[in-house]
């Protein structure tokens, strides 16, 4: 059970970010404020937890905290960098929330060039529920994404890699070359559109 937000208290807003890896796709942020005693059980990094539980903690999360995801396309990507792409990711997920943030807590070691008060929690997906929620929400989100991608490119496989460099997506990669939604600036992508 999820008791929903009330009165003023601290707002602490956890935040994660997937898909830096992947060859194509964007890459996702979200940030999330659980409500005190929010009754969610079961949460965890979102990479530890089967399809079946992400799907039903992400209702749970949806159903009870205030949230905002936000993503930075591959073009960004390629313009700006990858590591710059999520900082960026990560600003918009937290401007797109409808509070002031007291305090940030983010998975990883590094931090936007934020002014409000935040520290970087490595490992924080395991530790911390907001960041856990955070971890869910933006890998449901992603994930859904690519597979409606591969609705429209099916020879990549996205619906099973998510845009990973698994060796189905880089023999069809080989095969079909690059699509818009592919990550010009990372090198197996490079390397395919050289030939």
């Amino acid at each position: 059970m999820c008791h929903r937000l009330s009165g003023r208290r601290s707002v602490i807003v956890g935040v994660d970010e997937v898909g830096r890896g992947p060859l194509a796709g964007p890459v996702v942020a979200a940030a999330v404020i659980l409500p005190n005693n929010h009754g969610i059980a079961g949460l965890d990094d979102s990479k530890k937890l089967t399809a079946r539980k992400r799907a039903l903690l992400e209702q749970e999360i949806i159903g009870c905290s205030r949230f905002s995801i936000a993503q930075c396309s591959e073009a960004e990507v390629d313009e700006i960098n990858i590591l710059q792409a999520t900082m960026l990711a990560m600003t918009r997920a937290v401007e797109g929330l409808d509070v002031e943030p007291d305090h940030v807590l983010v998975d990883g070691n590094r931090l936007p060039r934020w002014s409000y008060s935040a520290e970087a929690v490595v490992g924080g997906d395991a530790i911390h529920p907001c960041i856990s929620a955070a971890s869910i929400l933006a890998k449901e989100f992603r994930d859904q994404l690519m597979i409606a991608a591969a609705r429209e490119y099916p020879q990549y496989g996205w619906d099973r890699n998510k845009g990973y460099g698994t060796a189905e997506h880089l023999a069809a990669l080989r095969q079909y070359g690059p699509t818009p939604l592919h990550r010009r600036s990372f090198a197996p992508v490079s390397q395919m559109a050289l030939i």
